[in-house]
């Protein structure tokens, strides 16, 4: 398979996939002449893709682009109609939910539907983000209909971490799910190329192992946070008493530690796993009012240290993305501490390495008290002279 199109090619989904593919697919050594076009509609990742800039925060990703650019193995474009050159189309746009919280699988749809005039069931269409139970057959269907016969329609979902994907697409086995043999054979061989395993599941079975994934550790942040706040209103040191339970006593060596648990998937996908069941995933509703409840318990944290209010205070937030050493904001929790805090009439100073903010050395000479939003490295060994809350443990033995 020579020539593939990444609908929604210059995201976080898409860019490591397309560049993991070029890699192979245009390297001689593997047959060579492999082309990959991202497709996309952000103009301005396409341009610094396309002159050799990685748009984001990608581990080993700059040395694959531009070896990739200069073999040609690589085009970023708002073209829609290079999909109808390619053999294989892969679509990453996923299913988020909604102000309610129910899956809205109709983004999904409506974009496999705008690009359908260029589709035709001689190309293997793959699906690679998360979806919704179900949604797989009702594209199916929707594709059987267009074509007048049944598409190749597989399923194969990415279960990357955010900002390594480059290094874990070469390292994870892959799950492959298909409508037929035929389309599961393409995928597989497709695969074949840039992971080290092939794992095989019908469809309905591929859309739940990516929610059941993602809500696991969900659930895993949860526990961790509920023990946290449970133990640190009562006024005793959650992490002096993890240390000691889990010293030396394997069967803790997994527990994880307090933390925003945020970003795009974890929380999108507990919930949609809880609309599967038709919302009696009581667990997974339990862990999103843990989660999503910490920010505020923080909040209090500090204002407790404080004398009791935060009001005209200067509070800086160190870190505002949803993970460390990461520029992606999305879903991050740090905002809704900056919403607590401005509701509780502090003055809120911001600073993450990874954005463009008033510089650690500015924020921290006016600040008079410190959240630590995200434990970036930048962080790690900063002395704290104020009150602060630092629920990842991460200043605790330094101040």
């Amino acid at each position: 398979m020579k020539h593939i199109a990444i609908v929604g090619g210059c995201g976080h989904v898409g860019f490591p996939l397309g560049l993991a593919l070029a890699q192979k697919l245009g390297n001689y050594t593997y047959g060579g002449g492999g082309h990959v076009d991202l497709v996309d509609i952000n103009a301005d990742v396409i341009n610094s893709i396309n002159s050799g800039q990685v748009p984001f925060q990608e581990d080993g990703a700059q040395e694959i682009l531009s070896q990739a650019l200069a073999s040609k193995a690589l085009h970023a474009s708002n073209d829609m109609s290079l999909v109808r050159q390619a053999q294989a189309v892969i679509f990453v746009t996923g299913t988020p939910v909604d102000e309610h919280l129910n899956p809205r699988i109709k983004d999904v749809i409506n974009v496999i539907k705008l690009y359908l005039p260029y589709m035709n069931p001689e190309q293997l269409i793959i699906l690679r983000s998360t979806i919704y139970p179900g949604v797989f057959r009702v594209i199916d269907n929707m594709l059987t209909k267009a074509f007048g016969t049944s598409p190749k329609l597989a399923f194969c979902p990415e279960r990357i971490v955010q900002g390594k994907g480059v290094q874990e697409i070469f390292t994870l086995p892959q799950i492959v799910s298909a409508n037929s043999p035929e389309a599961l054979h393409e995928a597989e061989e497709l695969f074949s190329h840039i992971a080290p395993k092939i794992i095989h599941l019908e469809p309905e079975e591929a859309e739940l192992a990516k929610l059941l994934t993602n809500s696991w550790r969900y659930l895993e942040f949860a526990i961790a946070n509920q023990f946290y706040m449970m133990v640190e209103e009562k006024g005793y040191d959650f992490y002096k008493i993890l240390s000691a339970l889990s010293e030396d006593y394997p069967r803790a060596k997994h527990f994880a530690k307090a933390g925003f648990a945020a970003g795009p998937c974890l929380f999108k996908d507990t919930m949609q796993l809880s609309a599967f069941y038709n919302n009696k995933f009581f667990l997974g509703q339990a862990g999103m009012l843990v989660n999503e409840g910490l920010p505020d318990f923080v909040v209090s944290q500090l204002e407790a240290r404080m004398g009791g209010s935060l009001k005209d205070k200067k509070i800086a937030i160190l870190g505002m993305a949803f993970k460390p050493n990461n520029d992606d904001t999305r879903e991050s929790l740090s905002f809704k501490l900056r919403k607590n805090l401005e509701f509780r009439m502090a003055d809120v100073l911001i600073h993450d390495p990874y954005l463009d903010t008033l510089s650690l050395d500015e924020v921290l000479a006016q600040a008079e008290g410190v959240i630590l939003g995200v434990p970036h490295d930048e962080y790690l060994g900063l002395k704290i002279t104020v009150p602060f809350v630092d629920c990842w443990n991460v200043w605790r033995k330094e101040n």
